[in-house]
């Protein structure tokens, strides 16, 4: 289960920058552009002190919230 308070954490990042995009969306990768997915990627580098780069932006990483709390996870394991 997706650690709920990163959740939210990232819902509140997220919908303060991108207000035009469905965060609950099972296919948000679909609904982002090349700008949205580079925000997503510089405010969770910048939150967390991870880096994420080009090669993170996949649609599996961000299919949804949770695959996107994943990815982070994943990377503070590191």
């Amino acid at each position: 289960m997706a650690n709920d308070k990163m959740k939210e954490r990232i819902i509140e990042l997220l919908s303060a920058a991108l207000p035009l995009v469905d965060l609950e969306s099972d296919f948000l990768f679909s609904e982002l552009d090349s700008l949205g997915v580079t925000t997503i990627l510089m405010l969770l580098s910048e939150e967390y002190g991870i880096v994420l780069d080009a090669k993170d932006a996949t649609p599996r990483n961000l299919k949804n919230i949770d695959a996107i709390v994943r990815m982070v996870e994943g990377k503070l394991r590191r």
